[in-house]
């Protein structure tokens, strides 16, 4: 009997955090813009490697759905929480070869190529680090729902870090 309303609880709180429009992260169910409470989802495996950003000490699980993750062409990995901090590593390294760009799809977290995702600029979502929000999603389709809800611009990634790197 106790199960049955456990189950009925659970499944409450799970359409209460899906109605919420909160993105969908790996390890968190979130609560507002500030707030996230665990799960039992494992968290991506890019912020339990580095968990925290290395510019600001954001926590990386927290902020799957705007972290980002650069590879530069020597190997060294950058973890940050958000475009913003991708801005500030690389004016920190002028002109160090990247090999990659990944962030978390907003949606969910999982890491896309952030020069092939299809990114939205501003919008009545508070963004990470930023005045102007800039998100990421892997398909258009969701990106134009987003845009359609929340207000903002298609952008491109180029965009968006040149949006990122003018805040700085």
């Amino acid at each position: 009997m106790k199960m049955r309303y456990f189950t009925a609880a659970m499944l409450v709180v799970a359409g209460g955090v899906l109605a919420s429009g909160q993105p969908a992260v790996a390890g968190h169910a979130h609560h507002g813009h500030d707030g996230a409470a665990e799960s039992s989802v494992a968290a991506p495996a890019d912020a339990v490697e580095y968990p925290d950003c290395v510019h600001c000490g954001m926590d990386r699980v927290k902020f799957a759905h705007s972290r980002m993750l650069i590879v530069y062409q020597d190997g060294e990995k950058v973890a940050t929480c958000s475009i913003r901090c991708v801005a500030l590593d690389l004016k920190t390294k002028k002109n160090k070869p990247v090999a990659s760009f990944q962030v978390g799809d907003f949606t969910n977290g999982t890491l896309i190529d952030a020069e092939k995702a299809h990114w939205v600029i501003g919008g009545d979502r508070r963004g990470v680090m930023t005045k102007t929000p800039k998100w990421a999603f892997a398909d258009k389709e969701t990106a134009e729902a987003f845009i359609a809800r929340h207000g903002g611009t298609p952008a491109t990634f180029a965009e968006a870090l040149k949006a990122a790197t003018d805040e700085l």
